[in-house]
């Protein structure tokens, strides 16, 4: 899975799509808190994967606060959404989520996963690695994604615990690095999240720091 080096010139494409985002730097920062909503009622800065995928999404995924805290609520979303957000991966290549579970169909595979994009391939495709939480496979499970597909990587298994806010941490850097051997782009893509078939789940804040 080995790719060329870039150009200054798809370096410097791949800058001005962050144009309108802010960059993150510094030690820790907050990619998402879910605080805003925006006029369509999804999180401020996020999208479904087309516009099918984007009626969808507003129907799917819902802003809710609980006791002064806020969240991302995915009931039987089964698609992605996105946000587009630069970071140094190098410099900040920890991945901080939380994520609660409600219900999961017996099957339903994944349960939900977040998807962690560093670079975007010749097309401009994001290259992700896929973190999953699944109701069958042991933690720590790796399957290649071949030419078109996200690698995935196990972080939890089971459909459980219920009702219970569960924190995880990658080093997306480290992570990329074995799995496609060269460096992500000097500036990372942004981070996808999906619930799972018939699953209802939650995801809270998002951050990425150094070590």
């Amino acid at each position: 899975m080995k790719r060329a080096g870039r150009s200054a010139v798809v370096s410097a494409v791949l800058l001005m799509g962050f144009a309108a985002s802010q960059v993150l730097s510094g030690s820790q920062a907050v990619f998402e808190d879910f605080h805003t909503k925006d006029e369509e009622g999804l999180p401020a800065g996020w999208r479904g994967e087309g516009l099918r995928s984007s009626e969808n999404a507003k129907r799917t995924y819902t802003l809710v606060s609980e006791n002064n805290v806020n969240f991302l609520s995915a009931k039987n979303a089964n698609q992605r959404v996105h946000k587009k957000m630069a970071w140094d991966p190098k410099a900040m290549p920890l991945v901080n989520w939380r994520w609660r579970l409600h219900t999961a169909p017996a099957g339903a595979e994944p349960i939900a996963a977040v998807y962690v994009s560093l670079d975007t391939d010749l097309m401009f495709i994001p290259v992700s690695t896929k973190y999953v939480w699944s109701s069958s496979k042991p933690k720590g499970t790796l399957t290649e994604g071949g030419i078109f597909g996200a690698t995935e990587i196990v972080v939890r298994n089971g459909a459980q615990p219920v009702g219970e806010w569960l924190e995880e941490r990658v080093n997306a850097y480290d992570d990329f690095k074995r799995i496609h051997q060269h460096e992500p782009a000097p500036q990372a893509w942004g981070i996808s999240l999906l619930g799972g078939p018939g699953v209802e789940i939650d995801f809270g804040s998002i951050t990425v720091s150094a070590p």
